[in-house]
């Protein structure tokens, strides 16, 4: 019986061992190494293109179990940067981003599909406007090691597409889509 109790105990710590091994990193937001770049259609003939200037996170990672990965990312809705300040200044109103009540969104994952070559699709669940709904992410790492700067860092790219009209946004864009073009650069905590 001792030995049962001894091999099932071995088993539940390396089984809780393997959930500690993927590393957290905190998204270098501080040296401007993150960005989230939005682009939606305007009028049916062009793109607008914009960025969210303040976020900030955390994500774990593991190589060799990218499943157990993890992502959690605020992001500023006052941020948002189209390089055109009055039509910034419309985007804030409640029939759009409404930052006046809502003034953060927020993803946070609830697993990680490894697809192989690097390749993942991140699900989550994607807050904003004061509604969580879910949003799958296609992600891929761009590198992953120790810099010049003496630390460890990870690197990501992904994209996702938003329907506004889920969010209760119904006059945005022909297509009530917003897409993201997402770059994240953690550091590991030691």
């Amino acid at each position: 019986m001792k030995l049962i109790k001894s091999i099932f105990l071995a088993i539940t710590l390396l089984s809780v061992s393997n959930l500690t091994l993927a590393d957290k990193f905190i998204i270098d937001t501080e040296g401007g190494h993150a960005a989230i770049n939005t682009k939606f259609r305007h009028l049916g003939v062009s793109w607008l293109v914009g960025e969210f200037k303040t976020l900030e996170g955390t994500f774990t990672f593991d190589p060799d179990n990218v499943e157990a990965s993890s992502v959690v990312v605020d992001i500023d809705t006052t941020s948002l940067d189209s390089n055109h300040e009055r039509r910034d200044a419309h985007l804030s109103e409640a029939e759009y981003l409404n930052v006046a009540e809502f003034p953060t969104a927020k993803f946070v994952s609830t697993s990680v599909v490894d697809k192989g070559e690097g390749n993942m699709t991140v699900n989550g669940d994607f807050t904003f406007r004061g509604m969580t709904k879910p949003l799958a992410m296609e992600v891929k790492p761009v590198g992953i090691g120790e810099t010049r700067f003496n630390d460890f860092r990870a690197g990501f790219e992904g994209t996702a597409v938003i329907d506004t009209q889920e969010y209760g946004m119904e006059t945005f864009g022909p297509d009530h889509k917003v897409y993201l073009d997402l770059y994240v650069e953690g550091i590991r905590e030691e």
